[in-house]
């Protein structure tokens, strides 16, 4: 059921045909759908690689005399002899040697080793020039060899791809190596280690639905068309056209399917800054569990000072304030290193995501954006899919979690019913419950119902002076118990939803004060806030994993009981 190069065009990869417009109808693929790929592998390369900083690892091939269909092949078995497997068509054959001469390449991927600001990364391009870059047999068995070595020298790999999807004229055969590529890479995700990818235009059928958007980030370029079927294809088994819209970059990062869309000129800074990150060693721990190590999150204000309790309506009335910090503002001001991730609904969306660097330690980090009646960002089915997504993401790369919860409330709505709301927040649960690295979760302000506790399941919780916790907000209290809005104040002081009443009943670690209000120090309150993350990041990375989901077991089973 592939899989054409995605655009009106036809590829290399739609038939056996070996025409010389072959190649030219592949390589105009990319123009047919806006600001498609203008670059080719190696200037790809070259745009993200220090100066003389890539070496290749490709073996020469040769071209395919007479033979039999090819047929998968050991690792030992030469690329020369993979090559020499390939079909008689002599159409093929000729679409081959016009797309050597044509692009100097012998096959439709580079791969080798690359320096970026010094660091090591494997690289796998696809080259669209040479038919489409199609996936034949050799293809990917040099796409798998370069996986595998990067798995053997533990580096991170990046891909990227431009593809139509399986070379057609190749077939099943050609088909079934998706399975080999994704095996490998699987073994690269399961060994601990970063696989990246950047999706061109096109990034089609069988690469996208395999390795393409295997990625534990998955990046895009500008207007690419991404998907599972091309239009033509789509119009011609289906009999009517797929929207223009539905398959562009920018559609699917919208949908939290392409966590950011990047131009290839800013490509190297991204990837410069997230291998910053991902290779980023942990400080050695030094002093108690519970000191703080060095980094720009510390304050002239200890940890903890005594202050009195706040009332807890007065508490919820400034959570609400417009101008109070909320995820995005804290991460500036604690992270030494970040990388926003797209999520669903973007910038304007309820939901950040993020690579950073706290406390010298790398962490991946999801948080509710605070609402305000400026800007209402409902928490939906979506956000909490991404949640979930992150989750898995940090237990991938083997990082902590760190949970901010910050909102009103879940999307109340038909649609939102209609999505499953309440089906993804138990889901978010057990994901959280289960997940084996460390969860660390900051409640920063409003925690209105199932959209809150949705991602409070952690081993350690800090909360901000003035948050609070409550199953509703206190106006919907007081219409369940009062049948109006009017007790809102007396509800809030009665069912114990502040930081501190959160903190006697199991839930809360520690309280960071607020002096009197985070939205009238900022600065101060991130710093203080800032540094206790870095502590409690410090004493979770001492701690095993065994000994931690166990405690973490215990901690849930004693959740509710007064202290």
């Amino acid at each position: 059921m592939d899989m054409d190069t995605g655009s009106s065009t036809g590829s290399g990869t739609a038939s056996g045909s070996g025409s010389g417009s072959a190649v030219g109808r592949a390589t105009g693929a990319g123009s047919a759908v806006g600001r498609g790929t203008a670059l080719t592998a190696h200037q790809l390369i070259g745009l993200l690689v220090d100066p003389g900083g890539f070496h290749s690892w490709d073996e020469p091939l040769t071209a395919p005399p007479s033979g039999s269909a090819p047929t998968p092949a050991p690792p030992s078995t030469s690329l020369s002899a993979l090559s020499a497997s390939a079909p008689t068509d002599p159409g093929y054959r000729a679409s081959l040697d016009r797309a050597r001469d044509r692009t100097g390449l012998d096959e439709a991927v580079l791969t080798g080793l690359g320096l970026v600001d010094g660091r090591p990364v494997a690289l796998v391009a696809s080259e669209f020039g040479f038919l489409g870059g199609s996936i034949g047999v050799a293809t990917a068995e040099r796409i798998t060899r370069a996986v595998e070595r990067a798995t053997a020298e533990r580096l991170p790999l990046l891909a990227l791809p431009v593809s139509g999807g399986t070379r057609m004229q190749e077939g099943s055969a050609a088909f079934l190596c998706m399975l080999r590529i994704t095996a490998a890479v699987q073994a690269h995700r399961a060994a601990g280690l970063p696989y990246l990818t950047y999706l061109r235009n096109p990034t089609m059928g069988g690469v996208f639905a395999s390795w393409g958007t295997l990625g534990q980030l998955v990046f895009a370029e500008p207007g690419a068309r991404l998907g599972f079927l091309g239009p033509r294809v789509y119009e011609e088994l289906r009999g009517v056209e797929l929207p223009a819209d539905v398959q562009l970059a920018e559609t699917l990062a919208g949908h939290g399917l392409v966590d950011a869309v990047v131009p290839p000129q800013e490509l190297r800074e991204l990837l410069r800054r997230t291998l910053s990150v991902l290779g980023t060693a942990p400080p050695p721990h030094r002093g108690t569990a519970g000191s703080a190590p060095s980094g720009p999150a510390r304050s002239d204000h200890p940890v903890e000072q005594p202050a009195p309790h706040p009332d807890a309506w007065d508490s919820v009335r400034r959570t609400r304030r417009p101008d109070r910090p909320g995820t995005r503002e804290l991460l500036r001001r604690t992270a030494e290193e970040l990388v926003l991730l797209d999520a669903p609904g973007g910038r304007a969306g309820a939901l950040v995501r993020a690579l950073a660097v706290l406390g010298g330690r790398p962490v991946l980090v999801v948080g509710q954006q605070r609402q305000t009646p400026e800007h209402e960002r409902p928490f939906t089915a979506a956000d909490l899919r991404a949640v979930r997504h992150t989750a898995r993401l940090a237990e991938q790369l083997r990082l902590p979690l760190v949970t901010v919860v910050d909102t009103a409330g879940a999307e109340l709505s038909a649609q939102a019913e209609l999505d499953g709301i309440a089906v993804e927040i138990a889901h978010c649960l057990t994901t959280l419950l289960a997940l084996r690295t460390p969860v660390l979760a900051v409640l920063l302000g409003q925690g209105s119902g199932g959209g809150a506790l949705a991602l409070l399941p952690a081993d350690r919780v800090l909360a901000a002076g003035h948050a609070w916790l409550a199953p509703l907000p206190p106006e919907g209290a007081s219409a369940i118990v009062h049948r109006d809005g009017a007790h809102a104040a007396e509800l809030a002081r009665a069912q114990g939803i502040g930081a501190h009443d959160l903190a006697r009943v199991g839930l809360v670690d520690e309280v960071i004060p607020e002096l009197p209000d985070a939205a009238e120090e900022p600065e101060s309150f991130c710093a203080r806030l800032g540094a206790a993350l870095n502590a409690a990041l410090a004493e979770l990375s001492v701690t095993g994993e065994a000994d931690r989901l166990a405690a973490r077991a215990l901690r849930h089973r004693r959740l509710g009981d007064r202290r």
